[in-house]
């Protein structure tokens, strides 16, 4: 391939950092956005189909459309020339981390606790991609990533469905959909794969990270094809003892080789996950069949053809081998093992039909249908032979609307063929009418919307003159028609009446004292010597215009006083003095008082207390 520099005029290509048998991923730059991202690109012997193409563009487009916290989100889709073909390229989320192939190759152990939480996140995943109408089809160790914080993010939906849609089949060189070690039997029959595939091969991973290997390991490609399709999975706990009973029952069902006989949708086995951890009994304990037990017991499991021990130092490849199938081993006999196990086969056929249909009546196993729409249940049911009985129950959730809320009897249950099963179907509420509340007290009110079918909401106070506790108003309104159950607020009066206090300024002091005592405020004057003012006016008042006060509250006002008059510089006229002195009654201290009076330099006035006798018109005394 050639190298690009740029693709679609925009993505930077870095390195290579994965490479499998139908593309290889980049790490690239958006130069739009500033960006780091991963890009993905069909090998070009791929992408020069044109058929191939225009499925991988239809894929693409469907894979971009999740969005999920545990999906590697797809960013963009576009297309480019190399040599001279169009190359349909992905640009996902960039994810610093590891993916679990590299980690188990690094020889890391998972507990079951750490386990299924990996496989609880990634059915997660599995369940939001099902329900969107998107088949993984190669759920494996290498698209599985943990990032650096711990989170799981799976990868490459959409792609491994093109792929299968090809109809290629599985022994064509250099073109097998899916991965040895988890392919389902489905699948390696050449069969079109559904959402039970992908929980077949999460089985797989589980199986792994439990035990350290996959449950079939075989020297080529058909030889670990052949463990899916005929032989039965050695139980986790005989390689482990301590796995529990429970996360085996959930395995070894989802390994099961009839996908009828699996969970039938990534909630079930996530449900069971969640209650394993929980330490609560699981559904899966219940389901496993009694010609799955006695095979389990009957001894030792049975090895495919060309498959190897399982033992530690067994190797196992990553992906399905591209090359020729290698010669038969020596001293080996195909032919008895295909003998051998078509005869267990048998033995277990045998043994579920005396044990399911016994009674003559064929079986069907009860799928989950809760979340489907009305019409996607009745088509399940119709599929696997039992009837439908619809029921509804109104419900406020929208999403609820139209789809199945409960169902009766539970997922997984065993019934005759023909067998009805009760489904609940959300629907639409009938509407409530507002009962008119208002004028009523608010015990009373809310009494009245509890009887209508509604709920008392928020309850907020406003002044007014009506009694306290009355209601004001509702919302909704009085008579508008809402979903059962809904609120309904109220405003309630507070029985007082805000007074706002009026403009003053420039009233007289009557005036203002009379508007504030008809309001019920009470008037406290105080009068301030001004100039600048009208006497007798008010100037200035406490608290200003718009203030809310309560009935019997104190409103000052400034009231302007004129200020005292000032004294004048002018002389003061007195009579002329004479020579003359005027007698008055003296006493008998000899005081003298008297008053001078100048000619030249204006007037001096002076008192003299003394013995002596007074001159210059001086009052003497006796």
């Amino acid at each position: 391939m050639n190298e690009l520099r740029l693709l679609g005029d925009r993505y930077e290509l870095g390195e290579v950092i994965g490479r499998g048998g139908m593309a290889e991923v980049r790490r690239g730059r958006d130069s739009r956005l500033g960006r780091i991202v991963a890009l993905k690109m069909l090998r070009v012997d791929h992408a020069s189909d044109a058929t191939f193409q225009a499925r991988f563009r239809r894929e693409a487009q469907s894979a971009a459309s999740l969005n999920h916290r545990n999906i590697v989100a797809v960013y963009d889709t576009g297309e480019d020339y190399v040599d001279g073909h169009r190359l349909p390229y992905i640009v996902m989320e960039y994810v610093e981390g590891q993916t679990l192939r590299e980690m188990l190759q690094e020889q890391q152990r998972f507990t079951p606790e750490r386990s299924i939480e990996i496989l609880v996140s990634t059915l997660d995943a599995l369940e939001y991609s099902h329900r969107a109408g998107i088949v993984h089809r190669d759920i494996k160790p290498g698209n599985i990533m943990i990032t650096s914080g711990g989170e799981v993010k799976v990868t490459d939906f959409g792609i491994a469905r093109s792929l299968a849609d090809t109809g290629m089949a599985l022994t064509q060189t250099a073109a097998v959909v899916g991965t040895a070690q988890y392919i389902s039997p489905e699948q390696a029959r050449g069969e079109q794969a559904d959402a039970r595939s992908d929980l077949y091969a999460s089985g797989c991973v589980l199986y792994e990270l439990l035990t350290g290997r996959p449950p079939f390991i075989g020297e080529s490609l058909v030889s670990v094809a052949v463990s899916h399709v005929r032989e039965q999975a050695t139980p986790p706990s005989a390689l482990d003892p301590n796995i529990t009973p429970e996360l085996d029952a959930i395995v070894m069902k989802s390994l099961a080789k009839d996908r009828l006989h699996r969970y039938q949708s990534a909630y079930e086995m996530r449900t069971d996950l969640e209650r394993a951890a929980a330490g609560l009994p699981v559904a899966a304990a219940a389901d496993t069949s009694a010609a799955t037990q006695l095979i389990a017991n009957a001894g030792a499991p049975t090895v495919a053809a060309g498959a190897m021990a399982l033992d530690d130092d067994t190797p196992y490849p990553d992906e399905l081998l591209d090359e020729e199938e290698e010669d038969q081993r020596k001293g080996f006999s195909w032919w008895a093992v295909v003998l051998g196990a078509l005869a267990v086969l048998a033995i277990a056929g045998l043994i579920g039909y005396l044990v399911f249909n016994g009674s003559g009546t064929a079986q069907a196993t009860v799928p989950n249908l809760v979340g489907m729409t009305q019409e996607e249940a009745e088509t399940r049911l119709a599929d696997e032979n039992l009837e439908p009985a619809i029921e509804t129950e109104p419900t406020s959730d929208e999403a609820q609307i139209g789809a199945v809320i409960q169902q009766d009897p539970r997922p997984s249950t065993q019934l005759d063929e023909g067998s009805t099963v009760t489904l609940t179907v959300g629907v639409a509420p009938d509407m409530v009418p507002v009962p008119n509340v208002v004028g009523r007290p608010q015990a009373e009110a809310e009494q009245a919307i509890r009887d209508a079918g509604l709920q008392p909401g928020n309850v907020t106070q406003q002044d007014d003159e009506a009694e306290a506790g009355t209601v004001l108003a509702t919302d909704p309104e009085g008579g508008t028609s809402i979903a059962p159950n809904s609120p309904v607020n109220l405003v309630i009066s507070s029985g007082e009446v805000a007074i706002l206090v009026p403009n003053l300024v420039d009233m007289s002091e009557d005036a203002a004292v009379n508007e504030l005592q008809r309001l019920g405020l009470e008037p406290d004057v105080r009068r301030q010597e001004t100039a600048d003012q009208p006497e007798g006016n008010v100037f200035r008042q406490e608290p200003g215009e718009g203030a809310e006060l309560e009935e019997g509250d104190t409103v000052i006002i400034y009231v302007a006083e004129a200020p005292p008059e000032e004294p004048t510089n002018e002389p003061t006229e007195t009579d002329t003095p004479t020579d003359d002195p005027t007698e008055t009654p003296g006493n008998d201290t000899g005081a003298e008082g008297g008053t001078e009076t100048g000619g030249d330099a204006g007037t001096d006035a002076g008192t003299d207390t003394g013995n002596d006798g007074g001159n210059d018109g001086g009052v003497l005394g006796p």
